[in-house]
């Protein structure tokens, strides 16, 4: 290209940019062209239908007696929520036990997937074999895990008692899920184990991205290894600390099929949660009113949940 080509083109160029300055409503119609939005309506509709929708109906009917099955409900008012926060005890418990579950699964599924993803954190063939194994329960369905950890827990034949026998501990022997003051954090033990391989691969991945000349230069300054993981790694590993605590805290609020194929709610409630006792406030007792008046709860419950843990997170980070 001759010097005379390049200079029309540079004078083009400055022309267009030019008209572009002059005009930038222009510039800014072509940017948010109202015909890309079609693309977006198709799962507008979906998320509209499927859940906002079915989310007002909810409301609506926790205003109702409607079991279910007729036609006609009368309007009640505030009336279900006035017998959920004023003389349900079984809610009460349920609600408690939700949030014991979500704590303790919380809290030990976290810790023990950073854990696992720092030990497995370079890319061997040991650690990804290992990586592949602790990530295998979570393929398997809630049922089959709640039915494999009834015969670990079982008080007369199963694993528990017999390793606890095997190694001479008969007095710690117990009846695990039949402890009604325990039994909530014997299934938080088991969802732990269910879920710990999927958010260790979220923190591998998060762990992967810091760079290495951090822990270089900490090294050279002769850091400890709590100094190491509370300056740096703990810091820039936030963002996926933040996907597993909310990840986790709906997953242990969702955990109705583990709960309910285990002990279904009992013994004598013990194990009840939200989720449980919307099921058989439902589909036992025929309230679905008063079910829908749960559910709404039970929704404010976790977003509430949710924001309270992403701002810890965030402020844990920020202070470290």
């Amino acid at each position: 290209m001759s010097t005379t080509d390049t200079t029309a083109t540079d004078v083009r160029f400055a022309e267009v940019a030019t008209r572009a300055r002059r005009n930038p409503r222009r510039r800014s119609s072509r940017r948010n062209d109202p015909r890309l939005l079609l693309f977006v309506l198709p799962a507008a509709v979906l998320y509209l239908w499927l859940v906002l929708w079915p989310t007002v109906q909810a409301v609506q009917y926790s205003l109702t007696d409607w079991d279910g099955l007729s036609v006609a409900y009368r309007n009640l008012g505030l009336a279900n929520y006035d017998r959920l926060l004023g003389g349900d005890t079984v809610f009460g418990q349920a609600f408690g036990n939700s949030l014991k579950f979500m704590l303790a699964v919380v809290i030990g599924q976290t810790t023990l997937s950073l854990v696992l993803a720092m030990a497995l954190q370079r890319n061997t063939r040991t650690n990804i074999a290992l990586r592949a194994l602790y990530f295998f329960p979570t393929v398997l369905s809630s049922v089959s895990v709640a039915f494999v950890w009834s015969f670990v827990y079982d008080p007369t034949f199963g694993l528990a008692n017999s390793l606890l026998s095997a190694v001479g501990l008969d007095s710690w022997q117990q009846p695990w899920l039949g402890d009604q003051s325990r039994a909530i954090y014997y299934l938080a033990i088991v969802q732990i184990w269910f879920h710990a391989g999927q958010m260790m691969v979220v923190y591998i991945a998060g762990l992967q991205t810091i760079p290495a000349d951090l822990y270089e230069a900490a090294d050279l300054d002769g850091v400890t290894r709590w100094q190491r993981f509370r300056h740096i790694t703990w810091p820039l590993v936030a963002p996926a600390t933040a996907i597993v605590v909310a990840y986790t805290t709906i997953q242990s609020f969702k955990a109705f099929d583990l709960i309910f194929a285990s002990t279904g709610g009992g013994p004598n409630h013990a194990t009840e949660i939200l989720s449980t006792l919307i099921y058989n406030s439902a589909f036992r007792n025929f309230e679905f009113g008063y079910a829908a008046a749960q559910s709404v709860i039970f929704v404010v419950l976790i977003a509430l949940v949710t924001v309270l843990q992403q701002r810890a997170v965030a402020l844990s980070a920020r202070r470290a």
